[in-house]
């Protein structure tokens, strides 16, 4: 699972403009990727907080707020690329926020 390349798709609003990507090498690193993402808008949203804190539903309704999101997550065994969800990345980003928790 650590080193499966992993492309994240993401549509901010309806407007087709505002459709990107993000590559990541890991999913691990892909989900600190959304993390950061939102606490990039929290603290363009509140400039004036040094210490932004937030709770798993908060990412949740980032998440949901988006146009759209999903992954594509390489897998050596087909040697391609297997898409996911945005139920799925909700799943990982709290696992991994789960994880780092734990190491702390």
């Amino acid at each position: 699972m650590a080193n499966r390349h992993t492309i994240v798709l993401m549509q901010t609003s309806h407007s087709r403009s505002t459709r990107t990507f993000m590559d990541y090498d890991s999913i691990s690193q892909a989900m600190d990727g959304i993390c950061g993402l939102y606490e990039r808008k929290l603290k363009e949203l509140n400039p004036a907080i040094r210490n932004i804190t937030y709770d798993i539903a908060d990412l949740y309704n980032f998440i949901d707020g988006l146009a759209d999101l999903s992954a594509l997550v390489y897998e050596h065994s087909i040697q391609g690329y297997l898409p996911y969800d945005r139920q799925w990345i909700k799943q990982r980003t709290f696992q991994h926020l789960k994880k780092l928790a734990q190491t702390k």
